[in-house]
């Protein structure tokens, strides 16, 4: 049974402009899923209609296998949210901000000191939060999404305004989280940032979902489509012996091929060196993450 399930969902603010189209998205219990697109693309849209802020124009959102238009309000048990910014009190403290919290979760105060420590704030809990710095606000918004202890936890664009040490730090409680048993729905528009933690791995483009798998399908992508810099002395010899086949490219020594797939490559440089050609460089340029996570959504 999937944590989340969206099925068909169309949405839109108004009738004439769609929002969303046809979204279906599936995230496993216990993963963590990237969920990734450019500012605008419909990330923070999808996680409302997640938490029943908005409502679907047509289509079916179940959590752990309960319809939400049914089971609403009570789905709230088991989600945990920081969409954009949490609202804080900036004159009262951690501690006395997530006591506030407590009341409307109907949870014991006596969770406060336990979420402090969980994201590491408990060294500062009567600091009022004015002071605090943003990734520190995050951090607490963070632990307002774990008071209830839910099973699941949205968290859109966690990373904004953090130094490289806030993201290592986040990262790091994620994975902690993810082994104690929650399931993470983390959205964001930089690949890099989230790419060593994620399981599963969604990309929308324009309210429409371009791609959905594993890390590893995403990196098997990579392999495709192959560039290939070779420097020889005997460009006429070379480029008779490739043929037509990966359309050559010259540039003074330099010949870029274009290559289907990695696993040709060795092939590539055997039969050239197998022809007597003299092949002083042979430089392939994968495309990173990075290029990947463009060129699907440009596609």
């Amino acid at each position: 049974m999937p944590a989340i399930q969206l099925e068909n969902i169309n949405f839109g603010y108004t009738r004439k402009e769609k929002v969303l189209h046809d979204i279906n998205l599936e995230v496993e219990q216990g993963s963590i899923y990237g969920f990734l697109g450019a500012n605008g693309a419909g990330k923070t849209t999808t996680m409302r209609l997640i938490l029943g802020l908005l409502k679907a124009n047509e289509g079916r959102i179940t959590i752990l296998g309960k319809n939400i238009k049914d089971s609403y309000p009570n789905h709230y048990k088991h989600i945990g949210s920081l969409i954009e910014n949490s609202s804080l009190y900036a004159h009262l403290s951690a501690r006395d901000n997530l006591r506030i919290w407590c009341d409307y979760f109907d949870v014991s105060p006596n969770r406060v000191d336990e979420v402090l420590k969980i994201v590491d704030l408990d060294q500062v809990g009567k600091k009022k939060t004015e002071a605090f710095s943003t990734g520190m606000k995050q951090r607490l918004g963070l632990a307002i999404a774990l008071l209830h202890d839910p099973e699941i936890l949205l968290l859109d664009e966690p990373t904004n305004g953090l130094d490289p040490m806030g993201i290592r730090d986040l990262r790091n409680l994620l994975q902690r989280l993810r082994d104690e048993g929650k399931t993470i729905i983390l959205s964001s528009h930089i690949l890099h940032e989230v790419e060593r933690i994620v399981t599963q791995l969604g990309i929308i483009k324009d309210g429409r979902i371009v791609f959905q798998g594993s890390i590893n399908e995403l990196k098997e992508l990579r392999q495709q489509n192959v560039q290939v810099d070779i420097e020889v002395k005997d460009i006429p010899k070379t480029i008779e012996s490739l043929g037509d086949q990966y359309s050559p490219i010259v540039n003074d020594h330099m010949i870029t091929l274009s290559i289907d797939h990695a696993d040709t490559l060795p092939k590539v440089l055997r039969s050239l060196v197998k022809q007597g050609i003299d092949v002083y460089e042979f430089t392939p340029k994968r495309k990173n993450l990075e290029d990947m996570f463009l060129s699907i959504a440009k596609k």
